[in-house]
């Protein structure tokens, strides 16, 4: 649609350029009369607005009758009847009624309305770019346990509640469900904004298009297709986006009644000339002249710049807008709840604090911690390896890596096998750590 748009602003600009200088009214406000005209320029001139009308026109002749089936006049309505009026009319006189040609100005109130559109379609098609990161994020198979413990690969479309899917270390998960063996670390980033991996077991829910971590678990299906939980975050998106706004539909209301007064004090000018006693042609050209000049421009151009802006830049910082009216109704705000992690903050791990509690340095348990965890894609490693780097403390390559599901890691460095796990493996294993300083820091 947008490319609809942009093929008919550009062809229709190109050919308007013959037509404003064919124009008798720009000829002699520039003083052009003589090197401009020639003898059936007018026809050329018709031909030239004839290719703008039908071609530029379009998406607003097909608003107006869409507009009209529905019963709801509003702004394409009211564009279509300025074009209208003004290329009939100029038509009839390019062919022997009396009167001024409107074509240079049917032509620019096209190019206006079409450039006001594109940029309002493009906008909204470049927030879909985070729509469509979003479906992307689903995988297109799936591990199908079978009764006998077998597994094969078969289309997500395939699969169905309460079906039995393994999902490998690093894979995406297919679809919603519950793990119902193994234990594993969970990336939903891209779907909570939570960037450390959440630590998943049986009985626990699993929501399809996360990223698994470095074991395997198997899961039961509970949801597939429109019903995930990725689906209807979807579908809200896009429900959002062909949502109107409260300015919107304000100014398609106003349009209505732009449309109606148009057409009434049009046809009050054509009545009050010809009961003064003026010709019909001469009535009339007053009449299209008024209809003309009741189109709002600004209106048509200001209205989809307003939702062009919001739109792109809203989606440009993350923020996908659910309703246009809300965010409309944001200017009354005075307090907002937001969740900090990914939304305030980056959601990026890193080493803010080294406590040896034995003879070892700082840069010495750094130089340890960051070439164990080197070998780990743990976000909390990556943070680790990153501080490392950034203190420029050189680590060698560990051999004898190993993960420890949703605790840590362990590895084999200078000869010593070392371990870096989480709090919840020194409580498991009765470890207790009496430095204060450990304390404080974990409270943090």
């Amino acid at each position: 649609m947008v490319a609809d748009f942009r093929k008919r602003f550009w062809v229709s600009l190109v050919l308007t350029a013959p037509v404003v200088a064919l124009a008798p009214m720009i000829q002699s406000l520039l003083g052009l009369e003589e090197a401009l005209s020639f003898t059936g320029d007018s026809y050329v001139q018709f031909v030239f607005a004839s290719i703008v009308y039908f071609f530029g026109g379009w998406p607003f002749l097909s608003g107006l009758g869409n507009e009209l089936g529905k019963r709801r006049p509003g702004m394409m309505t009211l564009i279509a009847l300025a074009i209208s009026v003004a290329y009939f009319y100029s038509t009839a006189v390019v062919f022997g009624l009396v009167g001024e040609v409107f074509f240079w100005e049917l032509a620019t109130l096209i190019d206006i309305m079409l450039l006001g559109h594109w940029i309002e379609m493009k906008s909204v098609m470049g927030a879909s770019a985070a729509l469509e990161k979003l479906v992307k994020l689903m995988p297109s198979e799936a591990h199908l346990v079978g009764d006998d413990g077998s597994t094969r690969d078969v289309p997500v479309s395939e699969i169905h509640h309460g079906d039995r899917v393994l999902v490998k270390p690093g894979e995406k998960i297919p679809t919603d469900g519950m793990i119902v063996d193994g234990r594993s670390t969970i990336n939903e980033a891209m779907l909570t904004g939570e960037s450390k991996p959440a630590e998943k077991g049986e009985g626990d829910e699993v929501i399809g298009g996360a990223i698994n971590g470095e074991s395997a678990f198997t899961m039961e299906v509970r949801r597939t297709g429109g019903e995930t939980y990725l689906a209807q975050v979807i579908e809200m998106v896009r429900a959002a986006q062909e949502s109107k706004s409260k300015t919107q539909d304000l100014a398609n209301r106003a349009a209505l009644w732009l449309t109606v007064i148009a057409i009434t004090v049009g046809s009050a000018t054509l009545v009050t000339w010809l009961l003064i006693g003026k010709p019909f042609d001469f009535s009339l050209e007053r009449a299209v002249t008024v209809m003309i000049i009741a189109c709002p421009h600004a209106l048509g151009l200001a209205v989809p710049l307003v939702v062009a802006v919001s739109t792109s830049i809203s989606a440009g910082n993350g923020l996908l807008i659910r309703d246009r009216t809300a965010f409309e109704r944001g200017k009354d705000l005075d307090a907002i709840v937001f969740d900090k992690t990914g939304t305030l903050t980056e959601g990026r791990f890193g080493v803010t604090d080294i406590i040896p509690l034995g003879e070892r340095s700082e840069e010495e348990l750094l130089r340890l911690a960051a070439s164990l965890e080197s070998q780990s894609e743990h976000p909390i490693a990556e943070g680790v390896v990153r501080g490392a780097r950034e203190r420029k403390v050189e680590f060698p390559a560990p051999s004898e890596f190993r993960a420890i599901p949703g605790r840590g890691a362990e590895a084999v460095v200078d000869g010593i096998r070392l371990r870096i796990v989480s709090p919840g493996y020194l409580r498991e294993h009765d470890m207790v750590v009496t430095d204060e300083r450990v304390r404080t820091v974990a409270d943090q």
